[in-house]
């Protein structure tokens, strides 16, 4: 399981930059062959594990129909406009999303209106990968998503498995869709 942690500037009085030089600080120092970082001043979130992974900080925000609808697969745009805080609800598709996308490499790559968002995923799982809601400050949102360490020696780790994670990062395809 990945390590999180939250960083929150307010505690050593740092302006943002100073924020982004302490959570790349944070992540150096660990022994990890992957990690990922989120700012949202005051807040940073920090992850580090030994396989890919993806975290994503968002403060919560008025969200309208046209940021719905670029997000949103046609599923959650139902799932949001009945969700009791459509607001909320759609920070935290947006935060998984761009965690997710983070995770599978080259975020910018992935279209958030064709990926299912991990709030979505069953167990909190699709194929290969994990996902889960960070604990943050409340107004904000975040996701953590990784891929599951498996070792075909010890663990059996399918093919299936591996050929759906490609297919996901050759962008034919995404977890959870």
């Amino acid at each position: 399981m990945p390590i999180v942690r939250v960083l929150d500037a307010r505690e050593i009085g740092a302006d943002a930059e100073r924020l982004r030089a302490w959570a790349r600080a944070e992540s150096t120092a660990r022994e990890a062959s992957h990690v990922s970082r989120s700012y949202c001043h005051p807040y940073a979130v920090v992850a580090w594990h030994n396989a890919p992974l993806g975290v994503d900080l968002v403060r919560i925000a008025p969200c309208d129909a046209r940021f719905a609808q670029l997000i949103c697969t046609p599923d959650e745009r139902v799932d949001a406009a009945r969700a009791a805080d459509r607001d909320a609800h759609l920070s935290a598709l947006w935060a998984g999303k761009e965690a997710l996308a983070k995770a599978l490499g080259r975020p910018l790559d992935y279209e958030p209106g064709r990926l299912t968002a991990p709030l979505a995923w069953p167990g909190g799982t699709s194929g290969p990968w994990r996902a889960r809601p960070c604990a943050v400050p409340e107004g904000h949102v975040a996701w953590l998503v990784w891929r599951e360490v498996t070792d075909p020696r010890r663990r059996g780790a399918t093919v299936r498995e591996r050929s759906e994670d490609r297919r996901a990062v050759a962008g034919r395809g995404a977890p959870g869709a």
